[in-house]
C-alpha cells in the first residue's frame, strides 16, 4: 500500500539536518493516508450516504409542511428548528445536523477511526509500517489528522447540501432566531458556518475515541462496534435523568449544544462547555492512542 512505502523513511530525516525534507516527507505521508481514506469506494459511498439524507430530510420536511409561515417567536429545544423551517429555509441546516447526529454522523466517524489501526492490523500490513519504531508517533498523527479532516468534510457536506436544498424548497431571507431576534441574511450564514464548525469538532473528538479503540484490536468490524456501542449507550444515558449529575461528563451530551449560537445574546458558557468537553476527550484518548500504539504489540 501507497502508506507502506512513506511509513519506511528513515528516521534519520528527523535530526534536524534536512529539516525541508522531513517536512515534505510527512506532507507526502499525509497526502497518501488522504487517498487512502477518501478514495476508498466504501468510504465513498458512506459520503454519499451523507450527501443523500439531508436532500431526502428536506424533501420530506416540504411534504410534511403545513401551508403558512413557520413560528417566528422565541422556542427552545431541537423542536424549534421545525417550527422555523417553513419561515426559512436556513434551518434546514439545523434541522440535518441535528438529525445526523443522531447516527449517521457518528457510524460515518466510526468506520473511519474504528478502521484506522485495527484494519491495517487486520489487512497485515502494520507490522511492516511498524518496522522503524521511531515512526509510530507520526504514523499516528497523520492517521488522526485524516480523521479529522475526514469529520470536517463530512460534516460540511451535511451543512452545504441542507443549505442547498433548505434554499430551493423553502423561502430564504432574514432569520428569525430561537431568541426570537432577527439577523440578516448574511449573519445568518454567518452562524450556521460556526455551528458547522462546532460540530466538526465533535466529530473529532469521536474520531479520537475510536482512534483509540481501533488500537486496541486488530479487527475494523469490533472496534468500530464498539465506537457505536460507546454512541448509543451515551445517548441513552444522558436521556435518564437519574443520571443527570454525569450527564454533562458524557461524550455526547455538549453534541447539540450548538442552538446556543441562535440565540441573542450568544450563550458562550454553554459553547465554551461544549468546546472544553471535545477538547478532553480528544487529549485524553490520543494519549491512550499513543500510550497503547507506541508500547504494545499492536500486530500480534
Amino acid at each position: 500500500m501507497s502508506t507502506i512505502s512513506q511509513a519506511e523513511v528513515p528516521a534519520g530525516a528527523t535530526d534536524g539536518r534536512e529539516p525541508a525534507g522531513y517536512v515534505r516527507g510527512n506532507l507526502r505521508f499525509f497526502r497518501n493516508e488522504l487517498r487512502l481514506v477518501f478514495f476508498r469506494r466504501r468510504n465513498q459511498l458512506l459520503l454519499a450516504v451523507v450527501v443523500l439524507f439531508p436532500l431526502l430530510i428536506g424533501i420530506g420536511l416540504k411534504l410534511a409542511a403545513p401551508h403558512g409561515g413557520g413560528g417566528g417567536g422565541p422556542s427552545s429545544g431541537g423542536a424549534a428548528f421545525f417550527n422555523q423551517l417553513a419561515g426559512n429555509g436556513v434551518f434546514l441546516t439545523f434541522i440535518a445536523l441535528s438529525l445526523l447526529l443522531i447516527l449517521v454522523l457518528p457510524v460515518v466517524m466510526a468506520v473511519i477511526s474504528g478502521d484506522s489501526v485495527a484494519g491495517e492490523a487486520g489487512y497485515g500490513t502494520l507490522r511492516y509500517l511498524l518496522t522503524v519504531p521511531a515512526g509510530r508517533t507520526r504514523l499516528l498523527a497523520v492517521k488522526y489528522l485524516a480523521i479529522v479532516v475526514w469529520a470536517v468534510v463530512a460534516t460540511f457536506i451535511v451543512s452545504v447540501v441542507a443549505l442547498l436544498v433548505g434554499v430551493i424548497l423553502f423561502p430564504v431571507g432574514p432569520v428569525t432566531l430561537l431568541s426570537g431576534t432577527t439577523v440578516s441574511l448574511g449573519a445568518g450564514l454567518v452562524r450556521v458556518l460556526f455551528v458547522t464548525l462546532y460540530v466538526c469538532a465533535a466529530m473529532a473528538a469521536l474520531g479520537a475515541i475510536g482512534l483509540a479503540v481501533s488500537t486496541f484490536t486488530e479487527h475494523a468490524i469490533g472496534a468500530i462496534a464498539a465506537v457505536m456501542i460507546l454512541v448509543v449507550a451515551s445517548e441513552v444515558v444522558d436521556q435518564i435523568p437519574q443520571f443527570a449529575p454525569v450527564a454533562p461528563y458524557l461524550p455526547t451530551h455538549w453534541w447539540n449544544s450548538f442552538d446556543a449560537l441562535l440565540r441573542t445574546p450568544v450563550d458562550t458558557t454553554t459553547l465554551w462547555h461544549g468546546l472544553l468537553s471535545f477538547a478532553i476527550y480528544a487529549a485524553v484518548f490520543c494519549a491512550i492512542a499513543w500510550a497503547r500504539f507506541t508500547s504494545a504489540d499492536v500486530t500480534s
